[in-house]
């Protein structure tokens, strides 16, 4: 066995946390704008577009992945002055793409190590969120 093999064995669990935590991160900014865009815009192109996107992250989902969970030794769960402070919807929205394209991009490159098939979903997730964004933008 490799270096590199023993390395990510002795690294799954966290590898595991990590793609459990972002895929958290994906799917609360998903339903952010999901909602946003269905509730307050009544938007019928762009709300199935992204419920259809959060759809997609089943195909990660692994029950298994829980047992890594670990809220309490969270270095990061207390939130900081700018994600407590929202001066409008378009800083709201931004923060919320923001946090699921970053997601994305995270879980992509986490799954490299794992699946590379789950690295390209989320890769085309990350640019479906852009276009989405475009367009978001362009109309509100």
């Amino acid at each position: 066995m490799t270096n590199h093999s023993q390395s990510l064995e002795n690294n799954s669990p966290k590898i595991e946390r990590l793609i459990d935590a972002n895929l958290n991160r994906l799917k609360e900014g998903l339903r952010v704008i999901e909602d946003i865009c269905r509730y307050i815009h009544n938007d019928t192109i762009l709300t199935p577009q992204i419920k259809t996107l959060r759809h997609q992250l089943k195909n990660a989902y692994n029950k298994e992945r829980l047992s890594y969970r670990d809220i309490e030794g969270d270095t990061q769960k207390t939130s900081t002055k700018s994600e407590l402070t929202r001066s409008s919807l378009d800083d709201l929205v931004i923060a919320n793409f923001s946090r699921a394209q970053e997601s994305s991009r995270v879980l992509e490159e986490s799954f490299k190590l794992k699946q590379t098939e789950l690295s390209e979903l989320f890769k085309q997730i990350r640019y479906q969120l852009y276009a989405i964004e475009k367009n978001y933008f362009a109309q509100y």
